[in-house]
């Protein structure tokens, strides 16, 4: 459990992001941590690299009530001072915080709070004696770094643990999580570590998290991009929701739009995306231009406009519902989303009553 979030098991596989504000700047980390959590995250992360950023943690805490996990390396003061702090999770690399006996004392701080480490394994940093036996990261010194930090906990009985071994390589990074998998029991936390840029980034961790999620590899994501961390948590869940392991707000079926359009299909589409970002009801709506595809996406859909001449065609729940015109369509459209999204939470808010009252 981090905070109030089950991770691995069955439960659902968790979308992490990660502040990159200051984080002595209390207000505009928490101001960061809101807006990644009003984007769905389930988790964030806050580096903590100083006592004095251990102290802003403590008012970053007070203030917000998504869980936090503070990523520390070091110094295991500052993990100390967190955990009384309340921090839901450490990320740590047991090997870099010293001697064994600074370790002891942190796996005694998590286990009198029932606090949860993630031992955080990265090709970028691997230790010195590994680095002499292994000339250049591979997947094989990956995960040889991570089971080497999971004996130091092992060895204290420590348990509650999640570990990632995160490479910008993506074959590096599938063979090293394809390995471990096989090796523990305890969730493994899924990263294509500096992926790049919004657009780069993207198809990067696409390409490596999507495969290993669709064998069944992995507990919890964080997608990291040079961007706005928001756009990790929106990259994040639609990862998931592609592959049907997650649902949050709205999957969208559009067109790539072509000249048989009716409506401009790439900007209303645009705007649709921009305006509905809060929805978080699992709804498909589907925008096609043009009466190819787009009345059978429809009636697969929640929501559907099919370009058509000279009205356009709105379906609800897979039915043809009414017509409207290209003038101020967007608003019309918008509108009947929302309306739409709510019908649903209550459709499905009578379907668990009514699972309840069967069950009692």
């Amino acid at each position: 459990m981090v905070g109030n979030v089950p991770v691995g098991g069955d439960a659902p596989i968790s979308v992490q992001s990660m502040t990159n504000t200051e984080t002595c700047d209390v207000a505009a980390t928490v101001a960061q941590v809101q807006a990644i959590a009003d984007a769905g995250a389930d988790i964030v992360r806050v580096s903590v690299p100083s006592m004095e950023a251990a102290d802003a943690f403590r008012d970053i805490r007070a203030r917000v009530t998504v869980p936090l996990v503070a990523d520390i390396h070091f110094d295991h003061k500052i993990a100390l001072k967190v955990a009384e702090y309340g921090v839901d999770c450490l990320r740590i690399n047991p090997g870099n915080i010293g001697r064994e006996e600074k370790v002891r004392e942190v796996i005694a701080a998590c286990k009198d709070r029932g606090i949860p480490i993630r031992i955080g394994v990265n090709a970028g940093s691997l230790g010195k004696e590994l680095m002499r036996k292994y000339p250049e990261p591979t997947a094989e010194a990956l995960v040889e770094s991570a089971l080497r930090n999971v004996d130091i906990l092992s060895r204290y009985d420590f348990d509650n643990f999640k570990v990632s071994v995160k490479a910008s390589e993506i074959f590096m990074a599938q063979a090293a999580y394809r390995d471990l998998a096989t090796q523990i029991e305890q969730p493994l936390h899924l990263g294509i570590t500096e992926a790049g840029g919004l657009r780069g980034g993207t198809v990067k961790s696409a390409v490596g998290l999507g495969a290993l999620l669709l064998e069944g590899i992995g507990d919890t994501i964080r997608i990291s991009l040079a961007a706005d961390p928001v756009e990790e948590v929106k990259v994040g869940f639609e990862i998931l929701k592609s592959l049907k392991l997650r649902a949050n707000g709205i999957n969208f079926i559009a067109c790539p739009s072509c000249s048989r359009q009716n409506f401009d299909v790439i900007g209303t589409m645009n705007e649709l995306e921009r305006r509905l970002e809060d929805i978080r009801t699992p709804m498909d709506v589907a925008v096609i231009g043009c009466i190819v595809n787009g009345p059978g996406e429809a009636k697969e859909a929640d929501v559907g406009l099919t370009g058509a001449t000279p009205s356009n065609l709105i379906y609800l729940a897979g039915e043809p519902d009414h017509k409207v015109s290209n003038q101020d369509f967007v608003d019309h459209l918008e509108t009947v989303i929302r309306e739409r999204a709510e019908q649903l939470v209550s459709e499905r808010a009578a379907e668990e009553e009514q699972i309840i009252l069967r069950s009692t």
